[in-house]
């Protein structure tokens, strides 16, 4: 299966609240974090610039070409394959003489942080997964790379066009910080989030996935007959997969200004009653969790999945492909999106969260910070892009990469569910990177309700407090987002 992306006008664009996408095929992109600072921020250290006296097109930040390059990844759902075989080959056929130290671990947060205390940073970082940098935290210091001169120069395939020409809208907004906003992080993977199941185990009980609530819980009935959990998530250490479809029910119920309020600290944002309608609606479902699976992680969780013990799966486009090596025979991953809590939702049933995810960033004291962006430039080419595609079945924010490429059942599955969607796309949520201690407040409270410790009012009381408290906070930069 073939896509093939098609713009989006920039007035279209920053029309719709929090809608940055594009409809592509049968595709529609949007993005994953964003905003900028509604206090000052401390300054980055200057990019390598584009255009130099020695520059050219096939080296436009003058990177010394025996420069050594340390490139950091995140080995999660993705594993770091994609940049030991791919992107960090393609670097290397750029400067041969260049040799390349790759890391790739999970620890982002806890292995970076005493580096960029101590000034010893990579050139490249993947900032990903549940231990990663505080970005909000890291910009504010001055510690990260503004990447503009990366989306002016020329890219890769076509020097005639410039990097931020051959991705899709919406993906450098993802990336903002900081006051004034400038793109500090490229968000590399595109990704749809929704509930994920194995069409074959539906198709054998007859099983159609739920567009209602109500629907739903008549679901988790007949599974629950089959001694098949009708739900699951991973409380030990991914709750926020599971907040994830409580604020995607909110944004569906209320608008996406919901999200936008509560990434903004606006009063009550957290007391509205969209939130405390998905909350509710979520705790009803959470009610046929084992409670065991409060001290299980993601892959447990995942891998009961593969043995017909789970229906539903809450997660995004990545799930297929880190569960490759264990999904057995005769499984078949499908999305589709989270179901409708009342009549009266603003957003259908259709509507699905997709966005530009997966950061990458260069740190501002790096010792080869061109190298860096030099780095990324390689990772928006097609070639960088399509291989990417086909090792981790997973998309990227670069337009047309996928053409010739046979998808997988699963990312099939998430073309279908946008082509459904079209326009009617979740925005995303940036209160996640800027604010860490809110983001781990809304793990707890989301396992304490679908748990059944609290009750859907208690936990938007909790999360307003945490939020007031975040508010209150004068040192901690507060940032605002438009769209």
């Amino acid at each position: 299966m073939t896509i093939t992306p098609r713009d989006i006008t920039r007035r279209q664009l920053l029309a719709r609240v929090g809608l940055t996408a594009l409809v592509a095929g049968p595709f529609l992109s949007a993005c994953a974090t964003g905003g900028g600072g509604s206090q000052e921020a401390a300054p980055s250290a200057a990019a390598p610039s584009a255009g130099g006296a020695s520059a050219s097109a096939n080296n436009p930040f003058n990177v010394k070409a025996d420069a050594p390059l340390e490139v950091v990844i995140f080995k999660g759902g993705y594993s770091d394959e994609y940049a030991t075989q791919s992107h960090e080959p393609l670097y290397k056929k750029a400067f041969p003489g260049a040799t390349i130290k790759h890391q790739g671990i999970q620890t982002i947060g806890q292995t970076l942080t005493p580096r960029f205390a101590g000034g010893d940073v990579p050139d490249v970082v993947n900032n990903s997964g549940t231990d990663n940098l505080d970005g909000g935290a890291l910009i504010n210091a001055g510690q990260l790379l503004d990447l503009t001169p990366l989306f002016e120069a020329p890219s890769v395939d076509d020097p005639t066009k410039k990097v931020k020409d051959v991705i899709v809208p919406g993906t450098i907004e993802s990336g903002l910080g900081g006051d004034p906003a400038k793109p500090y992080t490229l968000n590399y993977v595109y990704t749809a989030y929704g509930l994920w199941y194995d069409a074959k185990l539906f198709e054998k009980e007859g099983w159609t996935p739920p567009k209602t609530f109500d629907e739903f819980k008549t679901f988790a009935e007949a599974a629950k007959a089959k001694n098949i959990v009708p739900f699951g998530y991973a409380g030990k250490n991914a709750s926020y997969y599971a907040y994830w479809m409580i604020l995607i029910s909110a944004a569906k119920i209320g608008g996406n200004k919901i999200l936008l309020d509560i990434d903004n600290l606006a009063d009550n944002a957290w007391n509205n009653d969209a939130v405390k309608q998905a909350a509710a609606a979520w705790a009803e479902i959470g009610k046929y969790m084992d409670p065991a699976y409060e001290g299980l992680i993601h892959t447990e969780v995942q891998t009961q999945q593969n043995q017909g013990k789970v229906a539903f799966y809450p997660s995004g486009s990545w799930l297929e492909a880190e569960q490759a090596k264990d999904t057995p025979e005769g499984f078949e991953y499908a999305m589709v999106p989270t179901p409708s809590v009342t009549a009266a939702d603003q957003m259908p049933y259709e509507a699905i969260r997709a966005a530009a995810a997966e950061g990458f960033i260069v740190p501002s004291k790096a010792k080869n910070a061109a190298g860096g962006l030099e780095y990324l430039r390689q990772m928006l080419s097609k070639q960088g892009a399509r291989d990417f595609t086909e090792k981790t079945k997973s998309l990227t924010v670069v337009i047309g990469a996928t053409e010739g490429l046979t998808l997988s059942p699963g990312l099939t599955s998430v073309a279908a569910a946008q082509t459904a969607a079209g326009t009617n796309v979740v925005t995303f949520s940036s209160f996640e990177g800027w604010y860490k201690e809110l983001e781990t407040e809304l793990r707890k409270q989301t396992n304490a309700l679908m748990f059944g410790r609290i009750s859907a009012e208690e936990f938007a009381t909790k999360m307003q407090e945490a939020a007031d408290k975040t508010k209150a906070d004068e040192s901690i930069i507060k940032q605002t987002r438009n769209v």
